[in-house]
């Protein structure tokens, strides 16, 4: 049984390698393509390296209530015990959120015989050289990837949010 230290453990051992070059759109949907990286705990110099996609619904103003209904399509049960875990500590929050709905789809994972720090520089370069403005290389702790994913995702948004609810009140919606 995964204790709130573990979900901790997983947010506070996520690190953005590269974040996108593009926040979260306002008036659109915006998809992201992610590299999660993380070591295997139980064997040295073996990496996996998670790739996939994370799709934000365009952004509505809400309500601290409906964000705490907010919705994950295809995480497991530990992304859901972490947003369970957020929706007890935002309960007492006044502030208006925005919610999404988030869906991370096209996962794949390949596992590496490197050290962590070579997996990342390789990938970063891939990354760099295809030129992918909306990808992120992110690395985690293996067994709470998903934590590790919405953390990286939740932190997406704070940062977007700014931007977004300008553009909101420039077009007279706030």
């Amino acid at each position: 049984m995964w204790t709130e230290d573990d979900f901790q453990y997983a947010a506070e051992n996520t690190q953005v390698i590269l974040a996108p070059e593009q926040q979260i759109s306002t008036f659109g949907s915006t998809s992201f393509r992610f590299y999660l990286i993380s070591e295997l705990m139980d064997q040295v110099n073996e990496v996996r390296v998670r790739d996939g996609r994370i799709h934000a619904d365009r952004p509505q103003i809400v309500t601290p209530e409906h964000y705490a209904r907010l919705l994950l399509e295809g995480f497991g049960d530990k992304a859901q015990r972490y947003v369970e875990q957020l929706r007890h500590r935002m309960r007492d929050a006044a502030v208006l959120r925005y919610g999404f709905q988030f869906r991370k789809t096209e996962v794949t994972e390949n596992r590496v015989s490197d050290s962590l720090e070579a997996v990342i520089a390789r990938t970063k370069q891939k990354v760099e050289t295809a030129e992918e403005p909306l990808s992120a290389i992110i690395q985690g702790v293996d067994d709470a990837w998903e934590v590790c994913l919405l953390k990286f995702t939740i932190d997406l948004i704070e940062r977007s949010a700014g931007g977004n609810i300008g553009d909101f009140r420039s077009r007279g919606l706030l």
